[in-house]
């Protein structure tokens, strides 16, 4: 249930959140300068005469400086106009439309990949701390953390893909072509995401398991006679629940960003695709639009997480 003091705390966030979301696309469009090209070139055509340059500037405001510019694309934001696309003339909010559900798809199976393999895995090496157990988990978690996502993707297109053919090299399918086939065909990109959230869901639970069995209150549940097993089960994992929230949290942003390599490999029209195509030709307003629209996901499920640390401890929310 929503409090008054859990209003105000999403109000608080979304007041913190505003000054990022401004500065995040502001470095955005002021990178977007330093591209080399001129866009108004691309959209004349070869051989234009340079009145027609003038023109185009002229028409899209590409003559005018850059704070007018940023300015001005901003105002149009908040209106809810994120502009159109300068190369297809598509509204910048439906190229979001059209890709975003995609890269989410990918993104929301890769960190249900992370948890389904990443807990068991933390569980095993913290019930057995200092065995060649442990050590054998955290090593290949070690390893899963170092390894390029776009490395992995290449090896799991190479592998399974054209070596085995049991997975889709490239492309996508939308779950409107029926879940079975969306999750076919994201299978290989949500793997090459996972490694990274597997290693990082396994070790922050191993570390904060591990913590907690050399607990005092964990001694007196030893000398009460519980078992190991009934102890990290029934107390251990009730009390870490804040601590993985907070992994997942950051894992989900962490993956959101690195969906932008990924569909690269794969060929996944997602909005990752929709970003580097739009940098390579200058396309600010997609670029805009679509970092915008992936910084406010990202404040979102800031909010999430931290509505739900009140839900794990109430003692939070009276904090």
């Amino acid at each position: 249930m929503l409090t008054r003091k859990k209003l105000g705390m999403i109000a608080s966030r979304l007041l913190q959140a505003l000054p990022i979301a401004v500065l995040a696309t502001f470095v955005v469009y002021s990178l977007m300068q330093l591209i080399p090209g001129d866009i108004a070139v691309t959209l004349a055509g070869e051989n234009a005469s340079d009145e027609r340059i003038a023109e185009i500037r002229e028409l899209y405001g590409l003559n005018q400086p850059f704070l007018v510019q940023y300015g001005s694309w901003l105002w149009n934001a908040v209106q809810g106009d994120l502009g159109v696309s300068l190369l297809t003339r598509e509204p910048v909010a439906e190229t979001i439309a059209r890709t975003y559900p995609t890269t989410l798809l990918i993104v929301a199976y890769a960190i249900v990949l992370s948890v389904v393999i990443g807990v068991p895995l933390g569980i095993l090496a913290a019930s057995r701390p200092g065995s060649l157990l442990d050590s054998g988990i955290m090593s290949i978690a070690s390893l899963g953390v170092t390894v390029p996502n776009f490395w992995f993707g290449m090896i799991l297109a190479l592998w399974l893909a054209l070596g085995l053919n049991l997975f889709p090299a490239t492309g996508f399918a939308s779950p409107g072509d029926g879940l079975g086939t969306a999750l076919w065909y994201a299978t290989l990109p949500a793997l090459a995401l996972c490694t990274n959230g597997i290693a990082e869901v396994s070790r922050q639970l191993r570390s904060s398991l591990v913590e907690i069995q050399s607990s005092q209150f964990v001694r007196t549940l030893h000398a009460k006679g519980l078992s190991p097993a009934s102890i990290l089960w029934k107390h251990g994992l009730k009390n870490v629940g804040v601590n993985l929230l907070t992994v997942i949290s950051l894992l989900f942003n962490k993956t959101l960003a690195a969906t932008v390599v990924v569909e690269a490999v794969f060929a996944i029209p997602g909005i990752g695709s929709a970003i580097v195509n739009a940098v390579l030709q200058g396309d600010f307003p997609v670029v805009q639009g679509a970092v915008l629209a992936m910084v406010a996901t990202v404040i979102v499920v800031n909010l999430v997480t931290d509505v739900l640390y009140t839900v794990l401890d109430p003692r939070i929310e009276q904090a």
